[in-house]
């Protein structure tokens, strides 16, 4: 996921990594929301953060870019209160070992509503969990809720993840979201082995 520097636009960037690359890229689309700003680059790295390059390669790169520091100050502090407060991974067994995000964005920024060919403004749940859980759990959510499968990312991902974004009304997205955590916690809770 990524776009390119305008120079006639973007003079001043923000770098951000952090060791969840699904989390950030939530946060640097609420970064477009909150100041004239937009991702210039946003890639996550091969293997996950606990095979990160260096102390602080963490599992993405993001790069914000503005017309001037105070614009990108502002993002990067919105970026970084999405980071602190509302998008992150959670536990989806007792041992920690398997991970889920279910996330639902009320109103899109115009960074991810690109990237998922949605309206800016509009709702999405943005579902990511280890390939085999995240199969059976897409299907739990698109079963759930009146909701739209607007982009799929087929397993591997770079960090061997597989996700879904799911467009439609916030209620439904929340619907479909939940749905699909629970469906992780059960198949993280009772594996056939």
């Amino acid at each position: 996921m990524s776009y390119g520097a305008d120079p006639s636009v973007h003079t001043s960037l923000g770098l951000i990594t952090c060791d969840q690359d699904d989390s950030t890229y939530v946060a640097l689309d609420e970064a477009t929301k909150h100041a004239a700003v937009d991702v210039v680059f946003a890639r996550s790295f091969y293997a996950g953060a606990d095979h990160a390059s260096g102390a602080l390669s963490g599992e993405i790169l993001g790069v914000l870019a503005g017309p001037d520091p105070d614009e990108v100050r502002e993002g990067m502090t919105a970026a970084i209160r999405c980071l602190e407060h509302d998008a992150c991974f959670y536990a989806a067994n007792d041992a920690g070992t398997i991970a889920v995000f279910p996330h639902v964005i009320a109103s899109l920024g115009h960074y991810l509503s690109a990237e998922a060919g949605l309206e800016a403004g509009t709702a999405m749940a943005y579902l990511v969990a280890p390939p085999m859980e995240h199969s059976i759990a897409l299907d739990a959510a698109l079963k759930a809720a009146d909701v739209t499968a607007a982009k799929l990312f087929a397993p591997p991902t770079e960090t061997n993840y597989a996700g879904a974004f799911l467009g439609g009304e916030q209620s439904s997205c929340e619907a479909a979201a939940e749905a699909y955590a629970r469906a992780v916690v059960e198949v993280g809770c009772r594996p056939r082995t």
